[in-house]
């Protein structure tokens, strides 16, 4: 069955009915063998919102759209969905049955600890779902072995110090998640390169367009939509290659542009302003400072 609007799943127990599993151990927090899962035919093809973390640890993971794009998955794979994102998972039952296992954790859980705090920290939650985390065998164990110590928690240990106890491990398993993620950038960095690349040509056509006037300054959901990549990853991936953020590229881009310009021509500052963009010449000048030091006038007179 399809429909235009997802399917909003509230709580982790409508999570294990739509997929026929036994009721949850525990309301808020729940570790699933993905071998497990039930696909009836009305929910193969739902595109589903929900309202608690999803982290899945798969393989065979079959087909996985998420936003307008659609991704097929075979190796071992980590993938973060926060709440309210849509997603929709196609199964087809010819396939392979997917294996590996998924954590569910309800905000609510995490109520009272420090993770309730810093979990939106994490930004691999943002990422979409073509960006997954590719593992190593050994990773793979490490983080099964967590995954397996907060299902043997809530199980057997509901006591005043359970909640705290899963949520370190959590905790632990995001720290991991990160580690695990900038190992993924040095290994693929041929591929990263290759994007680095791409942002600069796309900064620089977009400066070099005679409508910049009209469009006003690239924003950096627009440089990202055009990259095909999330704006959390896009910003990592910086982060990691320059050290740099995507506004920082794009000022960066502005400002050079703005230096042709003061040098180059007669342009009254106002008019350069309008021409890169901004709406108001005095928010040109205030950037512009910040960036060099010099008003856009002193930058010029210094020729």
């Amino acid at each position: 069955m399809t429909t235009s609007q997802p399917v909003r799943i509230k709580t982790i127990s409508e999570f294990h009915r739509m997929r026929n599993l036994p009721a949850p151990e525990h309301p808020l927090i729940s570790v699933l063998n993905v071998h497990d899962f039930q696909y009836p035919p009305e929910t193969r093809q739902l595109r589903i919102v929900m309202d608690f973390y999803s982290i899945s640890l798969k393989r065979n993971c079959g087909k996985i759209r998420y936003g307008q794009q659609q991704y097929d998955f075979d190796e071992g794979v980590l993938y973060f969905i926060a709440p309210n994102q849509v997603f929709q998972v196609e199964h087809n039952p010819e396939e392979p049955k997917q294996s590996g296992r998924m954590l569910l954790i309800h905000p609510d859980f995490l109520w009272k600890t420090p993770l309730a705090k810093t979990i939106h920290n994490y930004e691999f939650f943002s990422y979409s779902v073509n960006e997954a985390l590719f593992l190593s065998e050994k990773e793979e164990a490490i983080l099964l072995d967590i995954l397996q110590n907060i299902q043997l928690e809530y199980n057997t240990n509901i006591d005043p110090f359970y909640q705290r106890i899963i949520a370190s491990q959590i905790e632990t398993f995001l720290h991991y998640s990160e580690r695990f993620y900038q190992r993924q950038f040095i290994t693929r960095k041929p591929t990263n390169h290759q994007l680095l690349n791409r942002l600069n040509q796309l900064i620089t056509d977009y400066f070099n367009n005679e409508a910049l006037s009209r469009t006003g300054l690239p924003s950096v959901q627009y440089i990202a939509d055009q990259l095909h990549v999330s704006q959390g990853y896009l910003s990592s991936l910086l982060k990691h290659l320059t050290g740099q953020s995507t506004q920082y590229h794009i000022h960066q881009a502005l400002i050079e542009k703005a230096k042709i310009k003061l040098s180059t021509t007669n342009l009254s500052i106002s008019e350069i302003a309008y021409e890169l963009g901004f709406e108001h010449p005095q928010s040109f000048s205030k950037l512009f400072r910040a960036k060099t030091n010099f008003t856009p006038l002193e930058f010029r007179q210094s020729f």
